[in-house]
């Protein structure tokens, strides 16, 4: 089966587990070890959360010495922004004419 990478991308980010792990990557490289700490997970089950991220090009794992860190990479959230900013103006036109109603709804109830 072949995947798109904006799916393989959403499909990564759609556990929270996995946005954790790159919540916390944005504070800088970590390695396997700190990024199970506040996680209730064995290492096994994060480094399982590491592969799919890897995968899906959201994180690069480096090698030095014994330390393999792992690094945020910003290119696939960045074409997930890219698609999802295409919305923008519909959200933002949507919200304006729910906003727009309920004031309407708000001035029929004020008026005797």
């Amino acid at each position: 089966m072949v995947t798109d990478a904006l799916s393989t991308t959403f499909g990564a980010l759609a556990d929270p587990t996995r946005r954790a792990i790159l919540a916390r990557l944005t504070e800088g490289e970590a390695s396997v070890t700190e990024l199970a700490e506040p996680l209730t997970m064995s290492l096994p089950g994060v480094s399982k959360h590491l592969k799919v991220l890897e995968r899906a090009g959201l994180i690069s794992r480096g090698r030095t010495a014994q330390w393999r860190p792992c690094r945020l990479a910003p290119q696939p959230l960045k074409a997930a922004t890219d698609w999802l900013e295409i919305y923008r103006p519909f959200w933002d036109e949507s919200l304006d004419r729910l906003a727009h109603h309920l004031r309407e709804l708000q001035q029929k109830d004020k008026s005797p």
